[in-house]
């Protein structure tokens, strides 16, 4: 019987494992090429994405650059701030400071401080306290008030003025002669004999004027009187002063009357008289003269 134990059993298992060794060095120095290899590829890869890449130029066509164009958003305009409108300031007129009266009747026209206080009808008579009223200055009745301004009581502070006026009277029955004269006269002269009355001219009109003055160591009237004649009457301008207290009460002093007369001669001034047609009785016409304008 053979003895098949004479050839040693390991020779087979030691070849293979021989074998097996050898590949398995072979393996791992490939897989570790293999490794270094890719390690090499990994570091170069990554140098090339780290490396700037060169800009690509091309051409585009028509086409393409329209197609980008509308492609591209449109920036949104944005709007403009809203300018605020300033508003216009209504400026109040002032009232004027100067008031013009006018009466259509007598034609008379006169300008005043609005200040003043006006008041008008036929009915109108100035009056100075404790003196009474200012009498008209026409030589024959007939006269009629038209309108009268007076000045405020506390235009003069501190002194003895009460009273000032501007006022208008006319008398449609006097003539021109009998217009230049007056009733009452200056009576001021040192001999006591009334002076006769002075003729002025204001402006480009002529009058006459005569002044007088009553009262007593109490309260005093100083008046001026003017005459015009115009439209066949005669008009009548008085300027008017009333004081009372100097000389009586401590811490009065005496008005100055220039300065008074100054103003009311300013409103004198404006004075203007338009015509006026006057009035006259009507003719009774005959039948025959009736009865041709009705055929007519």
């Amino acid at each position: 019987m053979t003895n098949f134990e004479k050839f040693p059993r390991n020779n087979h298992s030691n070849y293979s494992g021989t074998t097996l060794s050898s590949w398995s060095r072979q393996q791992k120095i490939a897989m570790i090429a293999g490794f270094v290899l890719l390690g090499i590829l990994i570091a170069l890869s990554a140098c090339s994405k780290q490396a700037p890449k060169p800009a690509l130029v091309g051409i585009s066509s028509p086409d393409t650059q329209t197609s980008t164009a509308a492609a591209a958003p449109t920036p949104m305009a944005t709007p403009a701030p809203a300018v605020p409108v300033a508003k216009k300031k209504t400026r109040k007129k002032r009232p004027a400071a100067i008031v013009t009266y006018s009466d259509p009747n007598t034609g008379v026209s006169f300008q005043y401080p609005r200040k003043y206080e006006l008041a008008s009808g036929d009915t109108v008579q100035p009056e100075i306290d404790g003196l009474g009223p200012v009498p008209m200055n026409f030589v024959q009745p007939g006269g009629s008030a038209v309108a009268m301004v007076g000045v405020p009581s506390t235009t003069y502070p501190g002194t003895d003025f009460t009273t000032a006026f501007f006022h208008v009277n006319v008398n449609r029955s006097l003539s021109e002669q009998e217009c230049s004269a007056f009733a009452i006269v200056d009576t001021r002269n040192p001999d006591g004999e009334p002076m006769d009355a002075e003729k002025l001219q204001l402006g480009s009109v002529d009058m006459e004027k005569t002044s007088n003055f009553s009262g007593d160591a109490l309260k005093q009237a100083e008046t001026q009187y003017y005459h015009r004649y115009e439209n066949g009457a005669c008009y009548e301008f008085v300027l008017g002063l009333g004081t009372a207290g100097y000389g009586t009460d401590q811490g009065i002093e005496a008005v100055n009357h220039d300065e008074v007369f100054a103003k009311l001669e300013k409103i004198l001034a404006t004075v203007k008289i338009k015509p006026v047609e006057q009035v006259h009785e009507v003719v009774a016409k005959t039948p025959t003269a009736t009865t041709e304008e009705s055929t007519k």
